[in-house]
């Protein structure tokens, strides 16, 4: 009968590079265990955010409006209504220019 090559102390000295790789797989296991963990924890993270940010107190828009959009640049802040108007305020929240836009 054949030798029963199941064993892992009697294979690991037939063949030594056996244990090299089995550290290397073992190795490959948990870095990709942790990277799982890393990506469900990055999409919990992210999204668990509010779809839209949120505008800042110092601006009151007019009344009976609705925000469809809020983009916020440098010195900017730019809102756009549910009503077609693009409304332009500064950092300070003081409303610079607004412009109705054709649907």
């Amino acid at each position: 009968m054949a030798q029963d090559d199941t064993d892992w102390k009697v294979a690991a000295k037939a063949v030594p590079e056996l244990r090299f790789l089995k550290t290397l797989v073992t190795g490959l296991t948990l870095v990709m265990g942790v990277g799982i963990i890393a990506v469900v924890v990055l999409l919990w993270v992210r999204l668990n955010q509010p779809a839209l940010p949120e505008l800042p107190d110092t601006i009151t828009l007019p009344q009976n409006t609705q925000t469809r959009a809020v983009t916020f640049g440098t010195d900017r802040i730019i809102v756009l209504t549910m009503d077609d108007r693009i409304l332009v305020y500064d950092r300070a929240g003081v409303l610079v220019g607004q412009t109705v836009i054709q649907p």
